[in-house]
């Protein structure tokens, strides 16, 4: 993939993020969600690629766009796989709260796993925690393992978790290494990213959440620097069948980084839409607004924040929907 793309993955997350951000606090998850689908919809139709979307908003008949399978683009090549969150934290912006992002990622046609929409247990760090985790080590051996790594003593280190009853043992678990946690009521790509930057203060991530933000992350990861490891959580015989559908035997294998995401040809995008630890969110001005981008591409490991200043009375459409 020719670098140049960087600016227009980078074009469609800022115009996801800008239409959503206009929902923040009403209440409203739904009309946040169809904001931020159809301004990324409408951005990747400018883009000079023949994208297939394998993580999106469903299944054709549940999503009218960036539903499996849609393909987006103009239609020219290279041939893409596509991995989308228009509104990665749809409750979050509904009440106003912190970390909710608009996110992509895209790889080379067959490099990213077409993860089933399921529940995924999940482990993710950053560079110096490459090598060290194992989702069949126990919590003691992990976080011990990672602190050692980043030269910290176990009391020093900050472990995000989703705040779900079914963590109760995670949580009990981390606490009696002394480590701190973090809980976040929804929205765990964020915080895995998070794992790669020093300043942000996560160290880890743990626990079951999404597996299509789980590959979400995982391309961040590939690109800026990281490991994830995933094992998908199926909940009955339904999201057994989902995965086998999507090529995935064995439902209960250990995902690793490869499995996740083949090669480094990948780009990674994020805007933040309410504040967060990886990006800012959307601040509207007199005039326009300002977003706060992350863009990264595993091919040279260069990482980008863009600054942008979007003034509303020249800016496309799209980025006036849900106003």
């Amino acid at each position: 993939m020719e670098r140049e793309l960087t600016m227009e993955f980078a074009r469609v997350t800022e115009a996801a993020a800008l239409a959503s951000a206009r929902w923040v606090g009403l209440g409203n998850k739904d009309a946040a969600d169809n904001a931020a689908v159809e301004a990324m919809r409408s951005v990747f139709d400018t883009i000079h690629m023949d994208g297939t979307v394998v993580i999106g908003e469903g299944e054709m008949d549940e999503a009218p766009m960036l539903y499996i399978g849609e393909r987006v683009g103009n239609g020219e090549k290279p041939q893409l796989d596509v991995a989308v969150d228009p509104l990665e934290g749809t409750n979050i912006v509904a009440k106003g709260m912190a970390g909710a992002i608009a996110v992509v990622a895209i790889a080379k046609k067959g490099c990213l796993l077409h993860a089933p929409d399921m529940y995924m247990d999940k482990i993710a760090v950053g560079p110096a925690g490459v090598g060290r985790i194992n989702l069949d080590a126990t919590v003691f051996e992990n976080v011990s393992n990672v602190a050692k790594a980043l030269g910290k003593s176990m009391e020093d280190m900050t472990v995000v978790i989703l705040d779900r009853p079914r963590h109760q043992k995670l949580i009990q678990d981390v606490r009696a290494c002394g480590a701190r946690i973090r809980l976040i009521t929804d929205g765990d790509v964020s915080p895995a990213v998070a794992c790669a930057f020093e300043d942000t203060g996560v160290d880890m991530m743990m626990g079951i959440g999404g597996a299509p933000e789980g590959v979400l992350a995982a391309a961040a990861l590939r690109c800026i620097g990281g490991e994830m490891q995933g094992r998908l959580w199926p909940e009955n015989e339904e999201d057994v069948a989902r995965a086998q559908a999507l090529g995935i035997d064995d439902v209960h294998k250990l995902l690793k980084m490869d499995d996740l995401v083949s090669g480094d040809d990948v780009f990674f995008a994020a805007t933040g839409i309410t504040e967060g630890p990886l990006v800012r969110g959307v601040t509207f001005t007199a005039k326009g607004a300002l977003t706060h981008t992350v863009v990264a591409r595993g091919k040279t490991g260069t990482v980008r924040f863009i600054e942008a200043r979007h003034s509303f009375d020249k800016k496309p459409r799209y980025a006036m929907k849900g106003c």
